[in-house]
């Protein structure tokens, strides 16, 4: 499978999915729809992208103008479709890809906070545990956008506001945004 990075410095180009079912990249139609949501907010922004499957929206805010993503995947064949995505496109200096469990990953980051996080758990586990402690890296004000199945209930954290909710057939696209700023 390959996917189409829609906008941006690297708009255009083709970048490949892992065979199977090991992921669900986000569609292009909505992933379109979240990045015209985000708008002008992903330029110079630092950017996790966390549960990060084939890298497709990392790599997308890299190519609108975001300054730097850091990838998160633990699945091995999926983690390798990452960095060749990326060194594909030459986009190495802005990012970097780590093999390992979000929630581990979590315990031992003690470096800057993120001025947007994407989520995209596996739909059959959303550890809402994990994505709650992710909220918990945002810089005050940033946003951080969860892509789970349906309606599913939402975490919630103290001083963590849903400021839109947006559904697409089977996904919803939930906008969290830490207090402040």
């Amino acid at each position: 499978m390959n996917l189409r990075i829609i906008s941006g410095s690297v708009g255009g180009r083709i970048i490949a999915a892992p065979d199977g079912n090991r992921t669900h990249p986000m569609g292009e139609r909505i992933r379109n729809a979240l990045f015209n949501i985000i708008g002008d907010e992903i330029k110079g922004a630092r950017v996790l992208d966390a549960f990060a499957g084939t890298g497709s929206l990392g790599i997308e805010a890299i190519s609108r103008g975001a300054k730097h993503a850091i990838f998160l995947e633990k699945d091995g064949r999926a983690y390798e479709t990452i960095v060749a995505n990326i060194t594909s496109l030459d986009i190495k200096d802005k990012t970097k890809s780590i093999k390992v469990p979000v929630a581990s990953w979590i315990t031992t980051y003690d470096d800057e906070l993120f001025d947007i996080i994407f989520a995209d758990p596996p739909y059959g586990d959303t550890q809402f545990s994990t994505v709650t402690k992710l909220m918990g890296l945002l810089k005050p004000g940033a946003l951080m956008v969860l892509s789970q199945p349906g309606r599913d209930e939402c975490p919630t954290r103290p001083g963590v506001v849903v400021v839109d909710n947006r559904s697409y057939g089977d996904a919803t696209l939930v906008f969290f945004r830490l207090e402040g700023a």
